[in-house]
């Protein structure tokens, strides 16, 4: 039996409905099914990306090692460019200036060819018949004198050759310790071209030497030379003048 409450609208039935129930359900359908998640590793992956790695720091490591090689030849390349701190040229300069000095110092006939045609075709020539006596003492004298002045010359020479020995054995010394210690290319063809500068030096005193030595004894040579050329014309000179007649002489009561 139905009664209705007065003041009262009955209300249809599919009217009420529960909200908040209907909600949850809703959200329960809509929510992804729940799983367990693990996580999975990759060995090849892994060991791929190692490699990789690897490969990089060896490229890197590469990289410092041709930076570092061409920072080093750089600075050999600087030490190649360093010049010889020593220099013996004005000690060689001084020595070939000493020898040159003495050589300029020849007395009477000096070397030069015109001074040497000129004596040899009046002091050193062949001894007139029609000199005086005077004028052939006067060349006899000056030849002598000549020859002394030729051997002195060459004596000088020869102390001033071996006065340059003590200063030329410590150039070399100073050279060769630069040789060996030298820290570049350029340092060691510097210490090499003065080497070959004292050697130079050595062969100039040297041939100096030879030279004085070779005058002296030219010189001497002419002079007995011309000495038998006017004792002959001096015999000449005497036979004639002096009504001299050569005969045969007795000696020892023979």
């Amino acid at each position: 039996m139905n009664r209705t409450i007065s003041g009262c609208r009955p209300r249809p039935l599919g009217a009420f409905r529960p909200r908040t129930p209907v909600i949850l359900i809703v959200a329960l359908l809509a929510a992804p099914p729940t799983r367990a998640q693990w996580a999975v590793f990759d060995a090849a992956n892994y060991s791929q990306n190692i490699l990789t790695a690897a490969r990089e720091l060896q490229q890197i490591n590469n990289q410092i090692q041709s930076l570092t090689n061409e920072a080093q030849m750089l600075v050999n390349q600087a030490r190649n460019l360093e010049n010889l701190p020593l220099s013996t040229l004005s000690q060689l300069e001084s020595s070939v200036q000493r020898t040159q000095t003495l050589i300029a110092q020849a007395q009477h006939i000096a070397y030069d060819v015109q001074q040497v045609e000129t004596a040899f075709s009046g002091t050193y020539g062949s001894a007139s018949l029609s000199s005086s006596n005077t004028t052939l003492i006067a060349n006899a004298k000056d030849r002598w004198r000549t020859s002394v002045g030729a051997f002195e010359d060459s004596l000088k020479t020869q102390a001033g050759v071996v006065g340059n020995i003590p200063s030329n054995s410590s150039a070399m010394s100073s050279l060769v310790s630069a040789s060996q210690s030298a820290s570049g290319a350029l340092q060691a063809a510097q210490a090499g071209n003065q080497l070959l500068a004292l050697q130079s030096q050595q062969l100039s005193d040297l041939t100096s030497l030879l030279a004085a030595k070779a005058r002296a004894d030219d010189l001497e040579q002419a002079r007995n030379a011309s000495a038998e050329s006017q004792g002959q014309v001096q015999y000449q000179q005497f036979s004639t003048r002096s009504g001299y007649v050569p005969h045969d002489v007795t000696m020892f009561g023979q």
